[in-house]
């Protein structure tokens, strides 16, 4: 199908993006990759009277290190995740992610921004950024602020930011040398979205779990923090029994819908399976 009409805007300064947003209220919605609002647009679940597309403001893109945070341009692509070397020293969990994602044409113009702002429960960053206890530095009208990304999803592709909002960047804190990560996510083909992912990230010393964070993907309405999961491996040898309650706890918070990725029951389990594969791969590369 195609789409609506409707006014195209290519500001160069975020200052004037946020303008246009405030301006045209509801009638207006901003762009980045596009490979989430684009094909909305063309079934018409969107209809919009202004397009507001980021693409030229070069203050939201790149990557650089701030005290001890990692601090990523919202216009950043998963391409450019994949090959930044400062993520690859520090934060390798988002490279990994990245290569997950749909395919790489998409990842050539898909944004790290526009994966985590939408509150698709599909998507694969907001779970990995949830283990990775992320800030999201949103700009509107009346100035900066945070939201961190564990309060940020609200329910399907709704979110704390509000309508006349941007995602600037995304802060990290950056994580502890020597720590152990991993994403697991099963798929029905290349390119498709989860059946089911886990996100961990975990510390150790002294044979003993000091910090663990584990995050679920599409199998909730929003992304899923396993806040009691995550503590049941804190303080433990990360052993079986460990695990395994980790496990039942994680899957115990799981909503999935029942589609054509599988039935409830099968995509609980499948998200029980990628927690316990992404624990011991974490747990592997800690070691």
């Amino acid at each position: 199908m195609i789409s609506g009409s409707f006014e195209y805007h290519r500001p160069s300064t975020l200052d004037e993006a946020v303008g246009l947003l405030n301006q045209h209220g509801d009638d207006a919605r901003v762009v980045a990759g596009g490979h989430s609002l684009i094909p909305m647009m063309k079934l018409r679940l969107a209809n919009l009277d202004h397009l507001v597309d980021l693409q030229s403001i070069d203050s939201l893109r790149g990557v650089t290190e701030d005290g001890g945070n990692l601090v990523i341009g919202a216009m950043t692509t998963q391409n450019e995740l994949i090959g930044n070397a400062v993520l690859a020293a520090k934060c390798p969990i988002l490279a990994e992610t990245s290569l997950q994602i749909a395919d790489p044409q998409v990842r050539y113009c898909g944004t790290i921004g526009g994966n985590v702002a939408n509150g698709d429960p599909g998507n694969d960053m907001p779970a990995v950024m949830q283990a990775l206890d992320a800030v999201y530095l949103a700009q509107g009208p009346n100035g900066a602020r945070e939201i961190a990304a564990r309060d940020f999803y609200e329910g399907i592709f709704f979110t704390a930011l509000e309508d006349n909002e941007i995602i600037t960047a995304v802060r990290i804190p950056t994580p502890q040398g020597g720590h152990g990560h991993a994403y697991e996510k099963q798929k029905r083909k290349t390119g498709d979205y989860a059946t089911a992912a886990a996100a961990v990230v975990l510390s150790l010393s002294g044979g003993n779990c000091t910090a663990a964070s584990i995050a679920l993907t599409n199998v909730g309405d929003t992304p899923l923090y396993a806040t009691d999961a995550s503590a049941a491996l804190i303080g433990t040898a990360v052993d079986q029994g460990a695990v395994d309650n980790a496990v039942a706890l994680a899957e115990g918070i799981t909503n999935p819908a029942a589609d054509t990725r599988g039935p409830v029951e099968f995509r609980t389990k499948i998200a029980g399976v990628m927690v316990r594969r992404a624990i011991a791969r974490a747990l592997s590369r800690a070691r």
